[in-house]
């Protein structure tokens, strides 16, 4: 990894970092989003609907217009308990607050009429005093409201148990209450708070919270006491989390077992809301008892008595979406009770997810730096896909909640962050690398070079090369037949042919002298075989030529265009060699000028490709002939260069082998200078003839030099100067 991916690395670490501790402080935005989240969740799959004993006695529209407006004198709701106790209902919960006296009791009418004996006034009914009596010996549970003001706080009707200290700060805290009447507070079997979201800022109603607490006592709310008082129980017992204080796990109410969060609220998992779950108040006081279906409908359930009357004001959003009268959200709650389905989100999902926004983070970093975008957004998309599967699948078949939404949006951020330090910083210096040297190197190369550190420094270092001079033959005599544009036009379309040879071959393109190409292989980066690739490429231009020929690609009337190939295999510098504000990439070195001379010896040879003796060992399956050895200028020693006639399956035929056999005659001839080297020339071109239509020439040529290899015996090549 380069300097400036480590760079990009820390960038991107300090973003996660700061990614995860903003989701570790949960700000309201996080909260927001995954209640949506679990919104969403609870409309795919809502709780079924199931006929628990839990009815809602329904103040609606249809009972105040068959009974009056609301609020309805005591009296009447003291028919309504007598009612439903008759029935034999297991519970009835008020979710209405009785915080004033009835001021439509007679007695409370009369009683500030001046001049009104106390013997009359005492002759009047008292409609709260009635309405106290129907509780006795019932199970009514009476609702209260938080208040800030005043000092009242009800009396608490349960006893409490808990397994290790009081969590006394856990719970939503109360400073005071909505007053009940004494005989209310007294007479009533139960009394908890009707509060669906204290403190809650969102207007959906997501949890429910089953305590309050004052600091010294714990208030349960009216779903607990219709609970308890249905079963006959006494107690409540509270389940704290081990070695955390002040935090519950669980409440038990007789016989149920209720999963909380740390501050004792309940997730509430809701069903769209049905006609079943209510029953009109004007049914049960219907003149001459209610309706059998009525009575069956409510006996041994538990009832809570509200208002759906939209005059009233007592409508709430569920998770659902919908608008519910808040007796039903009460009635719901004790639904999902008696069900047994519960959500919960574990004390553990929040570090669970702050990990995941960590791990992912640092992933994503990784990948985009070391590797690309494009496989860190697959590895983003899928750290989504499974993200929201196990989080759906938690939900689905353990009514946990996850949040998948955090560590995918931190992921996002993160990806686009590191994304846009790579296109800014460290793409940039690839886009540079891609335009110094995209003209001239496979794509392979060049991706190579894109990831090799500093690879645009100036400088050279000496590495082994295998170098290539490529030369257009007779050029001056083609450029002095045709205009300017005519030869530029030939020559771009030759070069860029043949170069395009060399780049499928992982060669790298120095620079274009005229008619002339230089290329090398086995830099700036490595190249594997690089002499047998450099040799490939060679035929492979060879190929391109003659089809360019037989196409009169050039538009030269028949004409044949021919080139010479010299390539040799050494040691040379290679490297950035300029200035700083320019420069370009290039060998020099004694190798370099051998492959020229080579190239220029093809010309004497007669034949297209010629390559060293250092050259040929590194392609030791190809069909190679010997073409003596060249003195090069410098140097006392020379060099051997070899023809290369064609690949592997050519030197592995049988009229190569032949032509092998007599061609090492031919040269053994030569170099002893004897007699028969005419007569073994003239059998070598009958020979080559059948392989290559140039090979003839080049055997007639051979003899002409039989000198070289006489010289060669008396000095022969110098092997470790290569």
């Amino acid at each position: 990894m380069t300097r400036v991916q480590q760079v990009g690395v820390i960038v991107g670490l300090v973003i996660v970092t700061a990614l995860t501790l903003l989701r570790a402080g949960d700000p309201l935005f996080f909260r927001l989003a995954r209640e949506a989240v679990f919104d969403e969740y609870q409309r795919l799959a809502p709780r079924p609907f199931e006929d628990v004993p839990v009815r809602v006695v329904d103040i609606d529209e249809a009972s105040l217009k068959a009974l009056g407006q609301w609020p309805w004198p005591r009296d009447r709701l003291a028919r309504l308990v007598d009612r439903l106790s008759a029935i034999g209902v297991a519970a009835i919960a008020f979710d209405i607050l009785f915080s004033e006296p009835d001021r439509l009791s007679p007695h409370a009418v009369v009683r500030d009429v001046e001049g009104v004996s106390p013997e009359l006034l005492g002759r009047l009914p008292d409609n709260d005093a009635t309405f106290a009596r129907s509780f006795e010996d019932r199970p009514v549970v009476l609702g209260f409201g938080i208040s800030s003001d005043g000092a009242f706080l009800p009396q608490v009707k349960a006893g409490f148990a808990f397994t290790g200290e009081p969590p006394f700060g856990a719970p939503p805290q109360i400073r005071a209450a909505t007053p009940l009447l004494p005989e209310f507070e007294q007479r009533a079997a139960g009394i908890g708070h009707i509060s669906l979201d204290p403190g809650n800022p969102s207007s959906v109603v997501r949890t429910m919270p089953l305590l309050l607490s004052d600091g010294q006592q714990l208030y349960p709310n009216l779903v607990l006491e219709a609970l308890r008082v249905a079963q006959g129980a006494s107690t409540y017992i509270l389940a704290d989390a081990p070695r955390k204080a002040d935090t519950i796990m669980m409440i038990k109410a007789g016989e149920f077992i209720i999963p909380v969060t740390a501050a004792g609220e309940m997730w509430l998992y809701v069903t769209p809301d049905r006609a079943e779950r209510y029953v009109s108040a004007a049914k049960v006081l219907a003149d001459g008892g209610p309706p059998e279906e009525v009575r069956a409908a409510l006996q041994g359930a538990i009832v809570f008595v509200g208002t759906s009357a939209a005059g009233l004001q007592d409508i709430r959003t569920t998770a659902l979406g919908q608008h519910v009268p808040g007796v039903s959200i009460h009635a719901q709650a004790a639904e999902q009770v008696l069900s047994g389905r519960f959500l919960s989100r574990p004390d553990w999902a929040d570090g669970l997810e702050i990990l995941s926004i960590a791990l992912a983070g640092i992933l994503v970093v990784e990948l985009t730096m070391a590797f690309s975008p494009a496989i860190a957004l697959a590895f983003g998309l899928l750290v989504t896909a499974v993200a929201l599967a196990a989080s759906w699948i938690a939900f689905l078949y353990g009514g946990l909640l996850l949040d998948p939404l955090a560590p995918i949006v931190c992921g996002t951020i993160t990806h686009f962050a590191a994304t846009a330090f790579r296109i800014l910083v460290i793409d940039r210096e690839r886009r540079e690398v891609r335009r110094a040297f995209g003209k001239y190197l496979s794509p392979e190369l060049l991706y190579r070079i894109e990831h090799t550190r500093d690879a645009l420094q100036l400088g050279g270092d000496e590495r082994q090369l295998t170098v290539m001079f490529v030369d257009v033959r007779d050029f001056t005599a083609i450029s002095e037949h045709r205009a300017p544009k005519e030869v530029v036009a030939f020559l771009n379309m030759l070069l860029d042919a043949l170069s395009r040879d060399v780049i499928a071959h992982e060669g790298m393109l120095d620079k274009f002298i005229g008619d002339s190409i230089m290329a090398f292989w086995n830099a700036p980066v490595d190249v594997a075989d690089h002499g047998a690739k450099a040799v490939r490429a060679a035929l492979a231009m060879r190929g391109t030529l003659a089809r360019l020929n037989a196409e009169d690609a050039f538009g030269f009337g028949g004409q044949k265009v021919a080139i010479g190939i010299g390539i040799h295999t050494g040691l040379a510098c290679v490297g950035n060699m300029g200035a700083e504000v320019h420069f370009n990439y290039s060998a020099v070195g004694d190798t370099v000028n051998i492959a020229a001379r080579i190239e220029a010896a093809c010309k004497d040879v007669s034949y297209d490709v010629l390559i060293s003796d250092s050259t040929a060992a590194t392609v030791p399956g190809m069909a190679l002939l010997e073409a003596g050895a060249l003195s090069l200028r410098g140097r006392r020693s020379r060099t051997r260069i070899f023809a290369v006639v064609g690949d592997e399956p050519m030197a592995a035929s049988g009229a190569f082998a032949e032509l092998v056999a007599i061609h090492a005659r031919v040269v053994e001839a030569l170099r002893s200078r004897s007699g028969t080297a005419r007569d073994l020339v003239r059998a070598a071109r009958q020979k080559a003839a059948a392989i290559d239509a140039a090979l003839p020439e080049f055997y007639r040529r051979l003899a002409r030099r039989g000198e070289h290899f006489q010289r060669e015996l008396e000095n022969p090549p110098d092997v470790a100067a290569k």
